[in-house]
């Protein structure tokens, strides 16, 4: 099992969910490689609940930006790894997941793209979203990332968070 597959394993254990294995292995340069290690390895240590790797994972300056409606208590940008860490908190206490399935994956030098779909709940309201596709666009720099850049139906995620 190669480094990729071993923390998409990881992941899938720690939330309950199963990661697809619909992206294929592609050939990269090294650098390519090495930020889409990094991204995957900062999805592995969230879904496990590694702070002292996450931590390590993060650059000082990282910025982590959700757009969507500023009513939801975890749409930011969150600057920086105290800030993130408490958007973390802020945004398990809110959110279940219940369906994480990774079905792109894209490296190119410092860009990783990744695909996929998800569903969750809403612990406010206790509401399932439904199934809502996901992006990321995260950058890498010196084996940290600098930015995770996170898109989803933030009008499905808000709907059910405030659903009553």
């Amino acid at each position: 099992m190669n480094r990729r597959q071993a923390i998409k394993a990881s992941v899938a254990a720690a939330t309950g969910v199963t990661l697809a294995s619909t992206a294929t292995a592609q050939s990269y340069d090294d650098q390519s490689q090495a930020s889409l290690d990094t991204v995957m390895a900062l999805m592995g240590a969230m879904g496990s609940g590694d702070m002292d790797a996450m931590a390590d994972l993060m650059a000082d300056d990282m910025v982590w930006l959700n757009a969507g409606d500023p009513t939801l208590p975890w749409i930011g940008p969150w600057n920086g790894r105290d800030e993130i860490f408490a958007f973390l908190r802020v945004f398990s206490e809110n959110f279940q997941t219940t369906k994480w399935e990774n079905t792109d994956v894209l490296a190119s030098g410092d860009t990783v793209a990744i695909f996929g779909d998800m569903n969750g709940i809403t612990t406010r309201s206790s509401q399932e979203i439904g199934d809502f596709t996901f992006a990321l666009r995260a950058k890498v720099r010196d084996g940290q990332i600098v930015l995770w850049n996170w898109f989803e139906d933030s009008f499905a995620v808000s709907q059910a968070y405030h659903a009553e």
